[in-house]
């Protein structure tokens, strides 16, 4: 006899026997799993991958902002301030050893300073006396140019011997003026005259026009001629300009007063005459 077996009977395991378990897997799996998608995500940040990542634009905008910034302040930073010398830097700063000129307003030309050391360093070579010329902008420890003057023949000559044949030419740019000291050797052989015509013509009247090359190089021109005995060249030449006056004299003033007087009388007459005449007219007439 044939046995007949149901589907649930084909389908149903039989009696005794176990269901198989799946597979478990292992913690050594697991943690290969998590540590290779946490790769995974720090390479997409970084920007490993093909498409690039966001980390990789966050640290380039990162490295330019902190360049751009660090140019900001090096262009911003202020840079060294210029030394401005004084007074006191050419006091402390002796005299000048061969260009005979310390400029410091900073307003004589190239030329000037070379026309003027040729001219004094062959003075100086015949008649033993050495003139030094000294440009200031402003003086601010003395009252006048001539304190000044007589402040840097005390420092840069102590003694009487240093300072027999010496003589100094300073000139204020902002105040105008000028002053000229020296030894004694020197002021007697220039001449007082010579001193104060050059300090009162020369000096100031040049330098108020801002003409300070020919201010410093004609008073070299003329303190050289008196020492070597030569003819005084003069100071600068003046232009006078003659100005008319806009006042009328007595006799113009009385003209036109006459011509005035003579010009109203017509109109007051003109002005009573005609409207009488034209009245006369009209009664005649009715």
């Amino acid at each position: 006899m044939e046995t007949l077996l149901s589907p649930s009977t084909l389908l149903t395991p039989p009696r005794g026997s176990k269901k198989p378990a799946p597979a478990a897997l292992s913690p050594r799996s697991v943690v290969s799993c998590a540590l290779k998608r946490q790769q995974q995500a720090v390479a997409a940040w970084r920007g490993d991958g093909r498409g690039g990542g966001v980390g990789s634009w966050a640290s380039f905008l990162q490295h330019g902002l902190a360049a751009a910034a660090l140019s900001l302040a090096i262009s911003l930073a202020p840079g060294p301030a210029p030394a401005v010398a004084s007074e006191f830097d050419v006091l402390n700063g002796g005299p000048p050893e061969d260009s005979y000129v310390v400029d410091d307003a900073g307003v004589l030309s190239r030329v000037t300073k070379s026309d003027v050391k040729r001219l004094i360093r062959d003075l100086e070579s015949r008649k033993n006396v050495r003139i030094n010329f000294i440009t200031v902008r402003k003086l601010t420890s003395k009252a006048d140019a001539f304190e000044y003057a007589d402040q840097l023949l005390e420092k840069w000559y102590p003694t009487v011997e240093e300072g027999n044949n010496k003589g100094i030419v300073v000139l204020v740019t902002s105040q105008k003026e000028g002053a000229i000291t020296g030894g004694p050797a020197f002021v007697k052989a220039v001449g007082d005259s010579i001193l104060d015509s050059t300090v009162s013509e020369n000096l100031p009247v040049l330098a108020t026009d801002e003409k300070y090359n020919e201010a410093i190089y004609t008073t070299a021109k003329r303190l050289a001629a008196a020492i070597d005995g030569l003819p005084d060249p003069g100071g600068p030449s003046f232009k006078e300009n003659k100005r008319e006056s806009n006042f009328k004299t007595k006799g113009e003033t009385e003209e036109k007063r006459g011509q005035f007087t003579l010009v109203v009388g017509g109109l007051l007459v003109i002005a009573f005459v005609v409207p009488m005449a034209q009245y006369y007219a009209y009664i005649s007439k009715k």
